[in-house]
């Protein structure tokens, strides 16, 4: 991939129909239907081509919570990893092996990264039911640890089953970020990237990022229109360097999030750190250094 000419590095975006599906039923939304009302489903060809358009690279996944809802993700990581390859210049394919999987957990999580050469791992707390920081998750984190991969982790509020009946079962204590401190101390080699305005734990993921040297933020799934003030001012200071542009998309199109980033008090040498630069060292874009570097 050449970094170089790319506008922005969008580190959050879903990948919700398969190239295998002949119709879209809209199942793969209906989740998040109370927060973002009908949303484009898109597959990894068709995020590829929205994205060369406006010249930006995307980190590409799906959510495997299997042990919630008792089937496994409506487009694998197989899929997703084999055609982002095809695209290797826009997409970064990222994984989702659901932890309560347990010992098939470690074993899916090696196969992805030896014969699909995924990119890094995403973790949806609230979505897969689990604490990030319990220990019957932490096979499956030693796997991505030795590889020197990322792992991103959904935080705080989330849109899926927002607005059903009991929330649709989701529990959002799951999604704290401070359990994330456990699991920075435990690997202190696996760069994390806590995802999204942690909404209402913004102080809390904000506290962790600082003090553990390989935290990370995303922000995505908020337009920059709501974002707290205290996460405003440590993006332009203290963690300038460990904030990164992500989108949600298709629940948040970058097109919405970037006209809205414009008008946000960023200081101008802090925004091209947001939008591309720290994604690059992170990723290992540019140049030597391996995927996963910090």
């Amino acid at each position: 991939m050449d970094a170089s000419r790319l506008t922005a590095i969008d580190v959050h975006t879903h990948v919700l129909a398969s190239v295998t599906e002949k119709e879209r039923s809209g199942s793969g939304s209906d989740a998040l239907a109370g927060t973002f009302g009908t949303i484009p489903e898109l597959t990894v060809p068709e995020l590829a081509d929205y994205y060369r358009e406006r010249s930006m690279a995307a980190i590409v996944f799906t959510v495997d919570s299997v042990t919630r809802i008792g089937r496994g993700p409506r487009v694998s990581n197989e899929e997703i990893a084999e055609q982002a390859t095809e695209y290797a210049d826009t997409l970064i394919p990222f994984a989702s092996v659901d932890p309560g999987r347990g010992a098939e957990a470690v074993r899916i999580a090696r196969r992805l990264i030896d014969e699909h050469h995924v990119r890094g791992f995403k973790f949806h707390p609230s979505d897969q039911g689990f604490f990030p920081n319990d220990p019957a998750a932490y096979p499956l984190y030693e796997v991505i640890a030795e590889a020197g991969l990322p792992a991103l982790f959904h935080s705080g509020q989330t849109g899926v089953g927002s607005g059903q009946r009991g929330g649709g079962g989701i529990r959002l204590k799951y999604s704290n970020p401070m359990h994330l401190d456990d699991v920075a101390v435990d690997f202190p080699d696996m760069p994390i990237i806590i995802a999204h305005p942690s909404v209402p734990w913004q102080d809390e993921a904000l506290a962790v990022a600082g003090h553990k040297p390989q935290v990370y933020i995303d922000l995505s799934g908020w337009s920059p229109t709501y974002f707290p003030p205290q996460l405003v001012a440590q993006a332009n200071s203290l963690l300038r360097k460990k904030v990164l542009f992500g989108s949600d998309f298709p629940a948040l199109s970058p097109d919405r999030w970037l006209a809205d980033f414009a008008k946000l008090d960023i200081k101008e040498e802090v925004r091209p750190l947001i939008l591309k630069e720290n994604a690059v060292r992170l990723f290992g874009l540019d140049g030597p250094g391996e995927p996963g570097e910090v």
